[in-house]
């Protein structure tokens, strides 16, 4: 590595260690004002609380390295610009292009590591931290998950969902057992599928077993639908339901792989899937794409308008990304289209930014 390269490197390494650390700041100070009340009202003490941010920080570090990188290449560009350091170096006979070369490399590497980190630490911090919030500070209703089976227990009765659709808000393959006083099985309903409609939960093909003491066999009913009240609704299943970003590649994939066995739709799983792969890759775009706003000349030695082009192109991004993405969870485009469509287009963007950048 010249002395360039080197010098290139180390700017960006040092202004982006300075953003990511301001930025994860703001972002658990914000995060702490807001969380405050309901951790003293549930008596959750300084080292849970503090044990719950540090949690909390792999998930940021993921989220905003992008932008931070951005801010990081277009700060250090735009002082070399300001300082009349790439005239120099241009007048020296040195193209722009090979400075994008340490940018491109430090956005690869960027990459990688975000990878790492989505597929290592942030699910198994992930988990940690909603544990506390959900169970420990809001203490939420005893559910657990594990892959596709939810177990809710209610009073005198156990649920058993063995799979939540979160798009469609549907439960399948749903099992209720309730208990009399002495705990012994009363009722027994089997369904197929269920939807929440006006308060209650719409069983379809429904088997009904009821049990009396004396009574032997149970009484039993069939029915194409029936009207149920359950102790859970929908978005208590969107809580608990174990998420995407608390599942690795790995993890994802072989869940994926079990829903569909059963018959059951992943079509969103298959679209966060394809997002974790695509996401990390941002790192790089948004390098180049600090490198072309950084030098172009409409807004030379102006570098807190560099700054907000930036932070104005990562908010388009990610609206833009979150757009597709929801059309991929509707089934409007196929998961990876969903997923990569963003990278395409915003890399296509930086592509026109450097072909002008000199």
């Amino acid at each position: 590595m010249n002395i360039i390269a080197r010098y290139i490197s180390t700017e960006i390494i040092r202004y982006f260690s300075l953003v990511l650390m301001l930025v994860i700041g703001i972002y658990l100070a914000v995060d702490f004002l807001e969380k405050v009340d309901d951790f003293m009202e549930a008596g959750i003490g300084l080292h849970r609380m503090v044990t719950f941010f540090i949690y909390e920080i792999p998930f940021i570090i993921s989220q905003i390295a992008p932008v931070a990188l951005l801010l990081a290449v277009l700060i250090t560009f735009g002082l070399m610009s300001k300082n009349n350091e790439i005239t120099a170096l241009k007048s020296g006979g040195l193209s722009i292009y090979r400075l994008i070369r340490p940018v491109l490399i430090i956005g690869i590497l960027a990459s990688l590591a975000l990878g790492v980190l989505a597929e290592f630490i942030v699910p198994a911090t992930r988990v940690k931290a909603n544990y506390i919030w959900r169970q420990e500070v809001r203490k939420e209703a005893a559910i657990t998950s594990r892959e596709k089976n939810i177990w809710v227990k209610g009073n005198h009765s156990i649920l058993h969902i063995k799979y939540f659709n979160p798009v469609t808000g549907t439960i399948n393959g749903v099992s209720l057992n309730r208990f009399d006083g002495d705990f012994r099985l009363a009722l027994r309903l089997d369904a197929r599928q269920g939807v929440f409609e006006n308060g209650l939960w719409q069983l379809s093909d429904v088997i009904r077993q009821q049990f009396k003491k004396d009574v032997r066999p149970p009484l039993v009913k069939l029915a194409e639908t029936m009207a149920v009240e359950l102790d859970i609704i929908p978005s208590d299943l969107t809580r608990v339901v174990k998420k995407s970003d608390e599942m690795g590649f790995v993890e994802l994939y072989r869940y994926i792989q079990k829903v569909e066995a059963e018959g059951y739709d992943a079509v969103k799983y298959r679209t966060d899937l394809q997002g974790k792969f695509a996401f990390p890759l941002v790192c790089i775009i948004m390098c180049l794409a600090g490198v072309g706003l950084a030098v172009r000349s409409n807004i030379k030695g102006s570098l807190p308008i560099s700054i907000a082009y930036g932070i104005g192109l990562a908010f388009l991004y990610w609206v833009f990304s979150s757009f597709c993405m929801s059309l991929g969870y509707g089934e409007m485009l196929p998961p990876w289209i969903a997923a990569w469509m963003a990278n395409f287009l915003f890399l296509c963007f930086c592509g026109f930014l450097l072909i002008n950048a000199e």
